[in-house]
């Protein structure tokens, strides 16, 4: 079955490449436009991992993430950040709100199906 993903970011452009590198990778992806979209999105569907971007309007990501913990049936789901930042204090933030993980934009399509491979076996790549 294939791994259901959703990704959240404002950015059209970095949807679009997620996109690509998604079905490329067989997987299952929805996406949400900012962290409000996102969480409607989430109601919808089943993800067995979520990536999120960190700076985006109407919710930023530490928003999402604590909203999407909040609900029980994905307290445990893997949300990896996908971002622009990388300073320490703003990654200590994400752990503390739930983030699995961190991979800074750009991204290598490779290095993140590995990164979504691991989280969603309970890997974890902090």
């Amino acid at each position: 079955m294939a791994l259901q993903v959703l990704a959240v970011d404002d950015s059209r452009t970095i949807r679009d490449m997620l996109r690509l590198t998604l079905s490329g990778a067989g997987f299952d992806s929805h996406f949400g436009e900012d962290g409000v979209h996102g969480l409607e999105v989430l109601e919808q569907t089943s993800p067995d991992v979520i990536i999120t971007d960190l700076n985006m309007p109407r919710m930023d990501g530490f928003g999402f993430i604590e909203a999407v913990r909040e609900q029980p049936r994905h307290r445990t789901t893997p949300i990896l950040f996908l971002t622009t930042e990388s300073a320490p204090e703003l990654k200590a933030r994400a752990r503390g709100a739930g983030a699995t993980g961190w991979i800074v934009k750009p991204f290598d399509p490779d290095k993140l199906i590995r990164a979504l491979h691991m989280v969603a076996g309970n890997g974890d790549v902090r």
